[in-house]
């Protein structure tokens, strides 16, 4: 019976921070799949060391004290995430679309579904300032600074913690963060200089062309594309390296090499990232619509500005989906 007691005290006491820190462990590690183990770790830590916490700290700077720290040793032991563009440049034609990675040369970021932050929050900025700290382009720039100093800029302009907090909870000194502070700062900004203005999911203009984007796909209609793509648009898919930049190369590459006959791909809308995205299905010589992954748009006012695409079957079911839909 106490053992019952000490665990329902338990999760009164920590339930509320789970999908705060989901967000806060993929944010640092990259990918959907490892962010949700480690939040597994991060409670079974908790919940070993829950009789001996004293209230010293806030119950959420104890966790966040533990999940950062078990994100940070899983880092020593892995490359960074990254996508298309984090390899190389932009491939010179459309020709060169389809050149996939070796298996295991790169480990490639994950997208992060929106329904895991908290869509009933009483206070919709605060969800609004949660997506916008997901955006895909900060999350792959993020991959490519230190550990330590992804570490400090999110608990710093992310989450808010103050210096002498945020060196409590990675074992440091005031003076290491604020050094580490400034120069995370600086190397963001040289990775994402004009971070884009994105359109809200909700943005009417924002489904508009989410909507254009499965039209096209499902009607394998490249022209519906030339009306949803901005002219710089950019379009990258895991797992392979060669990446378009500049709509004409996008859509020669998207009809030769993607499109194929109408009905060979099913889209279901979703939400990624803060951003419109789909669950994408192909269909296969057996006439199955198989799950293939899942694409994430970046619109703006103009129109979508970058178009990723992750070729994992695996991420579908992340995003509460099915493997197969019925024809």
């Amino acid at each position: 019976m106490r053992q019952a007691a000490d665990r329902d005290r338990f999760a009164a006491d920590t339930e509320r921070f789970r999908r705060e820190l989901l967000a806060h462990c993929y944010r640092l590690v990259g990918s959907s799949h490892d962010a949700e183990d480690l939040v597994q770790d991060t409670y079974l830590r908790a919940w070993r060391a829950y009789p001996s916490f004293e209230g010293r700290s806030s119950i959420r700077s104890w966790l966040y004290t533990i999940a950062t720290n078990v994100c940070l040793t899983t880092l020593r032991q892995r490359r960074i995430r990254v996508l298309p563009s984090g390899l190389d440049g932009p491939a010179p034609g459309p020709g060169h679309g389809s050149n996939p990675v070796a298996p295991g040369e790169a480990s490639w970021l994950e997208p992060f579904p929106d329904e895991w932050i908290a869509p009933d929050a009483d206070d919709p900025a605060t969800v609004v300032v949660a997506r916008e700290s997901l955006r895909l382009a900060l999350i792959a720039s993020l991959q490519h600074l230190p550990a330590r100093q992804r570490a400090i800029l999110l608990l710093r302009d992310v989450l808010a913690f103050s210096a002498p907090e945020t060196a409590a909870i990675l074992g440091t000194t005031t003076a290491a963060v604020k050094s580490g502070l400034q120069r995370a700062r600086a190397r963001l900004h040289e990775l994402e200089p004009e971070p884009a203005q994105l359109l809200e999911p909700a943005d009417p203009r924002a489904r508009a062309l989410l909507d254009g984007y499965i039209a096209a796909f499902e009607r394998a209609d490249a022209s519906l594309l030339e009306q949803v793509l901005r002219t710089d648009a950019t379009l990258e898919a895991t797992p392979f390296r060669d990446w378009q930049s500049g709509l004409a190369n996008c859509l020669r590459m998207l009809d030769a090499q993607v499109l194929d006959a109408p009905g060979e791909w099913r889209l279901t809308a979703t939400t990624a990232n803060g951003q419109p995205a789909a669950v994408l299905y192909r269909r296969g010589a057996d006439g199955v619509l198989r799950a293939g992954g899942v694409v994430v748009l970046s619109p703006t006012a103009s129109g979508v500005s970058r178009v990723v695409a992750f070729h994992d079957p695996t991420l579908v079911a992340l995003f509460g989906c099915a493997d197969r839909l019925p024809d």
